[in-house]
Parts: C-alpha cells; structure tokens; sequence
C-alpha cells in the first residue's frame, strides 16, 4: 500500500507558519524550521507578556495615584485606606485617570477620605 502524506494539510500547516513569520529576517522568514521556531518562541514571549502588561499597568496607575496624593499631601496607603473606609469603590485605573487628567476631582476625592 502506497504511503498517504496528506500534502494538502501538511502544505497548510506550514503556510500558516510562514504567513506569520513574514518580515522577519533572513531564513528566519523564508525557510520553514527557521520561521518555526521564531514564530513559537514570538508566541511564547507573546503569552508571557500579555500577563506582565496588566502588571505593569497597575505599577503605572499606583505610581500617577502616589504622586497625585504626594502633591495633595497625604500618603498613598493613607488615600487607598480611606476610601474603602468611605465605600468609595473606584478601581486603580480610574483613580489613575483622575490624577493626571482631571486634578480638581482627584483633590476633592483626597477631601472626602480626610474626614
């Protein structure tokens, strides 16, 4: 019995690889091991990346909330603290917002979790 090689889902299996390594450098787009294994690794750091930019989001939003607490003279645990205290529930990201682009708001907020 002959051998079956199924050429036409192997051929698109690797042009789906090859599609995606276009652009890239060298064999590392135009022979198909070499755009393998780049697109797999891309993919991998791709994953591993999507979490770390949450993280570092929230350090950014936690950084502009400490500076604009910093600059309406209370602390940032002493801010986050009385808002809980007063059941203000806004999240970090909208905090952050209000602090670099409507100071007025965050400074009236710094009010309501003095008292």
């Amino acid at each position: 019995m002959p051998r079956a090689t199924n050429n036409v889902a192997s051929h698109r299996r690797r042009k789906k690889y090859m599609l995606a390594a276009r652009g890239y450098f060298g064999r590392r787009g135009t022979i198909y091991r070499a755009a393998r294994q780049t697109v797999e690794r891309g993919m991998a750091f791709a994953f591993a990346h999507r979490k770390q930019k949450k993280r570092a989001f929230r350090k950014l939003w936690i950084i502009r909330i400490n500076a604009a607490c910093r600059l309406n003279n209370i602390s940032y645990s002493k801010f986050m603290g009385g808002l809980h205290k007063a059941n203000i529930n806004l999240n970090r990201k909208t905090l952050a917002h209000l602090a670099w682009h409507d100071s007025e708001a965050f400074a009236k907020l710094v009010e309501l979790t003095r008292n």
